[in-house]
């Protein structure tokens, strides 16, 4: 399906789940719980981390200890959790209103107990990734964080006539670009990319493990070439299957335990 319908079907989709609004306490409660769940278990899995889909769902919702597993993967799932709530608290907050200091506390929160004395501190390290093609791709230099961050909360400020989606994509995108921090930059800009949606009444959009290898893929395509179709495609399709996740269990009043 071409981006321009798909993004057709997805505002579709949007105008019959408001239709189902406001959402009582109990839906609301419902669908939190099994997304927290979700996008824990998937954003920690992209970053490298062990836990499966059940480790994860008994440690957010039973607080169980999970035998053999590392004190830090524990961590990684209390703290997403912890931001998760955190970016809802935002949610009321329009793109243009958000400051660095929102990003840095995010950041905070993934990496706090875990790598706390770089939590929510820019790096001051030169990094980069080895693509898939084997070439090292450099981030932006330490010295010029700040200014990017800068010219990132500008650009959030100005860009007014994007499409939710391509919004919220592009602000992973163009966040995850300049890696401002030493580690936890793909979880903290998948929060973003996921406040962006919440805050225009879209569900959030899980990036699944199964389909790294295409996310990563699209986002090299992207910073190489200055293509965005592959990667606003990814995220899109995630966000068009979140709709089709509400509106079933709302249509059914399905309740998950």
């Amino acid at each position: 399906m071409s981006l321009k319908n798909l993004l057709n079907q997805i505002d579709t989709k949007k105008q019959k789940l408001d239709t189902l609004r406001p959402l009582n306490d109990k839906q609301l409660k419902n669908l939190k719980k099994m997304f927290d769940v979700d996008l824990t278990y998937n954003s920690n899995a992209i970053e490298g981390s062990t836990l499966s889909f059940a480790e994860t769902k008994l440690i957010l919702n039973e607080g169980i200890t999970i035998g053999g597993k590392k004190l830090s993967e524990h961590l990684e799932v209390i703290n997403h959790k912890e931001a998760l709530d955190f970016i809802e608290s935002l949610s009321h907050l329009k793109p243009e209103q958000l400051s660095l200091k929102d990003i840095l506390d995010i950041h905070f929160l993934i990496l706090k107990g875990i790598n706390t004395k770089d939590a929510g501190i820019f790096r001051v390290k030169p990094v980069g990734v080895r693509k898939s093609d084997g070439v090292i791709y450099q981030f932006t230099e330490p010295l010029k964080i700040k200014d990017e961050m800068d010219s990132f909360i500008e650009w959030l400020q100005e860009c007014r006539d994007l499409h939710p989606v391509l919004l919220a994509s592009e602000v992973h995108l163009r966040f995850v670009s300049i890696h401002p921090f030493i580690d936890g930059n793909g979880r903290t800009a998948r929060l973003l990319m996921n406040l962006i949606l919440l805050h225009y009444g879209y569900p959030q959009a899980v990036i699944k493990m199964t389909n790294r290898a295409e996310y990563i893929l699209s986002i090299e395509k992207a910073q190489d070439s200055g293509v965005l179709d592959d990667f606003y495609q990814v995220v899109a399709d995630a966000v068009d299957e979140s709709l089709d996740t509400y509106l079933n269990i709302l249509q059914q009043d399905i309740e998950l335990i």
